[in-house]
Formats: structure tokens, sequence, C-alpha cells
């Protein structure tokens, strides 16, 4: 590689070549005018409050949707729990059975009123949300 260096060199310095001012000018301006590109920092994208609004209302609206169905499916009373069910149960064979008299009082779970809290809890976050919403609205316009 040394030897094809050396040659390029020595035909290089053979050449005869005239170069103009002007050109020479020319090729020293371009040289010196080129600078290394800046990365450019991305702005982040601005979305308007329309976009906001839609899916804060979108949201409310599904959790509206899904509250009335809960409340649609499961209307019905529970059925009564037969009381002496423990006693009359008969065990397969081959599993042993620990007959142990406790007296348990069988009740069915009532969900109604933590149920009925829980709704009127989120009413009420609804409804300040829907005055903040009011209130950026507002401003905004």
């Amino acid at each position: 590689m040394d030897k094809l260096a050396s040659k390029l060199r020595a035909d290089a310095a053979n050449i005869d070549a005239q170069i103009s001012a002007q050109l020479d000018s020319r090729i020293r301006a371009s040289l010196n005018a080129i600078e290394p590109e800046v990365a450019r920092q991305r702005q982040p994208v601005r979305r308007p409050v329309s976009f906001w609004l839609a899916s804060s209302l979108t949201g409310i609206t599904a959790a509206l949707a899904l509250i009335a169905a809960l409340n649609m499916i499961d209307s019905n009373e529970p059925e009564p729990v037969p009381q002496n069910v423990v006693g009359n149960t008969v065990p397969p064979v081959g599993i042993p059975v620990l007959d142990l008299d406790l007296d348990l009082e069988v009740e069915a779970a009532m969900l109604t009123g933590p149920l009925a809290r829980e709704l009127e809890d989120l009413q009420a976050d609804l409804k300040k949300a829907e005055e903040l919403v009011r209130g950026d609205v507002r401003i905004d316009f």
C-alpha cells in the first residue's frame, strides 16, 4: 500500500495544471462555508383543547354507561339460602369428613349499600370534573 501511495503522490506532483485565482477563491469559499448540521430538537405537538374535551367526555360517558349496565343486570333480589345445608350434605366416597357440630348462621351477602355509596361518590366526582371542564373551556375561548 505504501508503494501505491508514493506512486500516486509522484503522479500528482508531475501534473502541471494552472488554477485561476477566481476558481481557487470559489473552492476556498465553498470549503469554508461548510458547517456541520446541528440536530434540531423536536418540539412537542400541542393538541387543541377540543381533543382533551372530547376524550374527557368520552370517558365520562363510558363510565356512566358501565354503571347503568351494571345496575340493570343485577336488579333481582338474591334467592334465600337454605338454613340446614351443612347437616344434609353427603360427602363423596373416599374423602374423610370431620363431623364438627358447629352452629353456622348462613346469610346472603347484601352489597347494595356499598354500591349505592360508590355510585354517589362517582356522580360527585363526575360533577366536579364537569365543572372543571366548563371552567377550562371558558378560559380558553
